[in-house]
């Protein structure tokens, strides 16, 4: 895999002016997965999200021992919001490391560069893909893999397959998670953020963080965006070409009719999803299959998810699960080792 400088722990997460809560799932992926490593949330005035964390000031959250600020928002496009520099400056003129996976680079701002270099301390870059090079051969590796993939972006793809490892390492499995964005890379310490590599190397750098490995040894490729979704459709074929995958899970958002952001593009349906992101895979793994489908229940009451469930497993004749409310061990006892 494709390794990331060694961030300084502890982390202080910097929610800056958020208004929704998608706006600060990298800040909450961290929380979720790295609890011990997250000691306080930094928000601006305005700020309408939370984590649940201690809201610490800079001074307060280096007297507890802070060592990096970690941009812990997504936005389209990546960008680093003006609001937001004032709070970067004083970090470091704190002396705090300031990590982002945003496509706007820190180490492209001049003023950051030059008060990092006088307070010692570092700007991390986590979508810095310079030297990624390498073209897809779609040559056949060993190994076994699960991708997720969706209906449409933000669906559950990262959690779903962070789950899925976790209970995966539970239940004795050789298993590794294969992360490929800003929020799995901070959460697994390596990785690539696929979105950001030239596109004749995207699948070429999903090969590489999905290596050959021992034949019972299973890599969960974290999904990214969705073959539906016309503006990020292209990371998601990437990676099913380039992780040949033998299984997919399939995941969706109960309820959500239209594709996140955009204007007259429905959600599709579970069966014309699953059709073509098989037939996309079928060109490096002529043998994936569907191996589950993980629901996203959260505008569902606890009956009417536990009904929807039931319905989705009998329709497709696969384990059905949401992570959040019922757990994937069902779903993973039942993967062959």
């Amino acid at each position: 895999m494709t390794e990331i400088p060694s961030l300084n722990a502890p982390y202080l997460l910097y929610l800056g002016d958020s208004s929704k809560v998608l706006d600060i799932k990298t800040a909450r992926g961290i929380a979720k997965w790295r609890p011990e490593l997250c000691l306080g949330e930094l928000k601006r005035p305005n700020c309408q999200t939370s984590l649940d964390l201690p809201n610490l000031s800079l001074n307060e959250a280096i007297a507890k021992g802070v060592k990096t600020l970690v941009i812990g928002l997504a936005n389209s496009g990546g960008r680093i919001s003006s609001l937001w520099h004032e709070d970067i400056k004083s970090a470091l003129k704190s002396g705090l490391d300031v990590a982002s996976g945003l496509h706007a680079k820190l180490s492209d701002n001049e003023e950051l560069v030059a008060l990092a270099k006088t307070h010692n301390c570092r700007l991390i870059d986590l979508r810095d893909t310079k030297g990624i090079n390498h073209i897809g051969n779609g040559i056949k590796r060993s190994g076994k893999r699960i991708l997720t993939v969706g209906t449409d972006c933000s669906v559950g793809k990262m959690y779903t397959a962070l789950a899925i490892t976790n209970e995966m390492k539970a239940q004795d499995f050789k298993v590794t998670f294969a992360a490929t964005g800003q929020t799995g890379v901070f959460i697994e310490g390596t990785g690539v953020c696929i979105d950001a590599v030239v596109a004749d190397f995207m699948s070429g750098a999903v090969e590489q963080v999905t290596p050959e490995v021992e034949n019972d040894h299973w890599q969960i490729v974290e999904g990214q965006g969705s073959l539906f979704n016309p503006s990020f459709a292209g990371v998601s074929m990437s990676l099913l070409h380039g992780s040949q995958p033998d299984y997919l899970v399939l995941c969706h958002e109960a309820g959500r009719k239209n594709i996140k952001d955009l204007q007259g593009y429905p959600v599709p349906s579970l069966e014309e999803c699953l059709a073509l992101n098989l037939t996309t895979a079928r060109l490096t793994n002529p043998n994936v299959k569907l191996v589950g489908i993980s629901l996203n229940t959260r505008l569902l009451t606890p009956e009417e998810a536990g009904a929807y469930i039931a319905e989705i497993e009998e329709k497709f004749q696969v384990p059905c699960f949401d992570p959040m409310r019922t757990g994937v061990e069902r779903f993973v006892s039942q993967l062959e080792r």
